[in-house]
């Protein structure tokens, strides 16, 4: 058995799971709608006010997706629920990051401000002028649009400038040394 995929996913209050035909995962909560459809060689049962995920036989195929599907319906309740967010610095002189409706305009020492666009389902914030928070109920897209975001400006080994996560570490590297 897979040791993530048996344990069953609790809903919490206020969450409601509908596992429709073909295996189409719908969950309600207070902070928004989603919906994934999930490998049909998977069975999808709500019982006793939890998702139950089992598979049909041992194949390596379905042992995967066992938790990986069990894994993906915890982070749709967990969405509707909390919500994610990912959190961005901004290291380096003149880097800063200011919110323009719902697009958020940053000046990474390039000639032009890169201008990025939230799509549906994202929030920005910008609670410093280099710190930049992604909001959404969609895990993925979440981290999807954190990594877009960061390719801007990989932080760098030398001095440690670009945009990084906030528990990010960056490993620093020495300098050249001149010849004495």
């Amino acid at each position: 058995m897979s040791r993530i995929g048996k344990l069953p996913v609790a809903i919490p209050n206020g969450v409601t799971v509908t596992v429709a035909t073909d295996n189409v995962v719908t969950v309600k909560g207070p902070k928004g709608q989603l919906v994934k459809e999930m490998s049909k060689k998977i069975n999808i049962a709500v019982e006793d006010n939890a998702v139950v995920v089992t598979r049909n036989n041992d194949e390596k195929e379905q042992r995967a997706l066992h938790g990986l599907t069990r894994a993906l319906i915890n982070n749709m309740v967990t969405g509707v629920s909390q919500g994610y967010q990912k959190t961005l610095e901004l290291v380096g002189v003149g880097y800063r990051a200011t919110l323009q409706g719902k697009k958020l305009v940053m000046s990474l020492g390039y000639s032009h401000p890169v201008e990025i666009e939230a799509v549906a389902g994202i929030d920005f914030e910008t609670p410093a002028p280099t710190r930049v928070v992604v909001k959404g109920i969609d895990k993925e897209l979440v981290g999807a649009v954190a990594a877009d975001i960061r390719t801007w400006r990989k932080p760098e080994p030398y001095k440690g400038k670009g945009i990084k996560y906030d528990n990010e570490v960056i490993r620093r590297k020495e300098g050249k040394t001149g010849k004495k």
